[in-house]
């Protein structure tokens, strides 16, 4: 017999399934004339590819190719380890544009159309990371991973605090990542659509005054 909690958690999972394939396809269609328009921005300041594409941890500990804007050079990865700081010389010149906007993110909206995200939730992280995870962090993979969520607030000046540090990997290995993982963890108990809703709303209006 399925318990009141059950049947509410199925409904609540329903609906937010739902919500975020509504607004995304909405957004998609609005959007679309932005993203051809950023998407030959970034083909003529460092050329191809225009997406960067990134393996990440998701739902359950699956799996996922992650989808942006191409910010940086071409390898980045090869030529560094996976954080970048705000003076990251790897950052290409579109690259700084779409990051200071939040406009490399925009492409995500087709990994919550195929689920693999939501718009809401923990962020993903790469595979690496996700290994240093104890076995409490690991319960954020218990929900689909957002574009928004509790640690992405919390940490929009990210960039800057890995620009401060002296040992950026150590820095983001031995504190941020662990914070980030420990804000996300009460997403998973205070989830719910008007959360998501007020969640989306105060990532918008971050972004703005950031921009002011």
């Amino acid at each position: 017999m399925v318990s009141v909690s059950e049947e509410y958690a199925v409904r609540r999972d329903v609906a937010k399934r739902a919500f975020d394939v509504l607004v995304c396809s909405v957004a998609l269609v609005l959007v679309s004339p932005l993203l051809v328009a950023l998407a030959v921005a970034v083909l003529l300041d460092s050329g191809r590819p225009v997406f960067f594409r990134q393996t990440r941890v998701g739902l359950n500990g699956r799996t996922f190719r992650l989808l942006k804007f191409r910010t940086m050079v071409v390898d980045a990865e090869r030529l560094a380890p996976n954080v970048s700081a705000t003076d990251d010389p790897r950052v290409t010149r579109s690259g700084r544009f779409l990051r200071r906007w939040y406009l490399d993110e925009l492409p995500q909206l087709v990994n919550v159309l195929k689920g693999d995200m939501s718009l809401v939730g923990p962020r993903p992280e790469t595979p690496e990371f996700v290994a240093l995870f104890t076995p409490e962090e690991r319960r954020v993979l218990s929900v689909r991973a957002g574009i928004a969520g509790p640690s992405t607030l919390a940490f929009m000046n990210e960039a800057e605090l890995l620009a401060d540090a002296d040992d950026a990997v150590r820095l983001y290995e031995e504190q941020i990542l662990h914070e980030r993982v420990q804000a996300d963890l009460s997403y998973l108990d205070r989830r719910s659509m008007a959360y998501d809703v007020r969640l989306l709303l105060a990532q918008v209006f971050a972004i703005l005054r950031r921009l002011r």
